[in-house]
């Protein structure tokens, strides 16, 4: 068991962690590096305080893909329940659980166990939300509205995916909006 003592996060041992339970899936570590490189890019649209968490929130966000954390089967809810295991951070943890508008995807798939993590709704699940969903499954930049139509090509009409779209897909827009507005604040400052 891995025991974060401190709220300190190190990104370079998320991407370690990262890195270790993702071995077995490139591509979804391919994803994960370059998630973890555009957070990099959109760090400035958090407080800096946040910065540290945003990137090991972008390293960790997918980790419950891996083998040793299927519980749900559900990989937001169970990426953060095998954080918590791990001593990671409680603030951490929510973030990987509620990454990218989860909650309407669980809503959608029946998936009980969501309020087990906090959703805070802040710059840093905005910011968070917006580097996964303009990086695409390879690791590749795209625009928020291919990898939505992507996501929904790739999932079908019928999938859980297309069931929560209408509630997701604005809550995605309007995060990726309030990024690019405290971005370009930050730039005029």
């Amino acid at each position: 068991m891995q025991l974060i003592i401190s709220d300190h996060l190190v990104p370079a041992r998320a991407m370690g962690l990262a890195d270790e339970l993702l071995a077995d899936l490139p591509q979804r570590w391919s994803h994960t590096a370059g998630v973890a490189g555009r957070a990099a890019d959109l760090a400035a649209a958090v407080d800096p305080a946040d910065r540290q968490l945003l990137l090991c929130a972008a390293w960790l966000h997918d980790i419950g893909y891996a083998a040793a954390a299927r519980d749900t089967g559900f990989h937001p809810l169970d990426g953060a329940r095998l954080l918590l295991r791990r001593g990671w951070p409680m603030r951490l943890c929510a973030l990987v659980a509620h990454h990218s508008g989860a909650s309407f995807l669980a809503a959608a798939q029946g998936v009980g166990g969501m309020a087990e993590f906090g959703d805070e709704r802040s710059a840093v699940t905005d910011a968070l939300a917006c580097a996964d969903q303009t990086t695409g499954v390879r690791g590749e930049p795209v625009f928020l509205e291919d990898r939505l139509e992507e996501v929904l090509r790739r999932h079908g009409a019928c999938s859980p995916h297309a069931a929560a779209h209408a509630g997701r897909a604005p809550y995605l827009r309007s995060a990726a909006e309030r990024v690019q507005a405290r971005l370009l604040s930050a730039a005029t400052a």
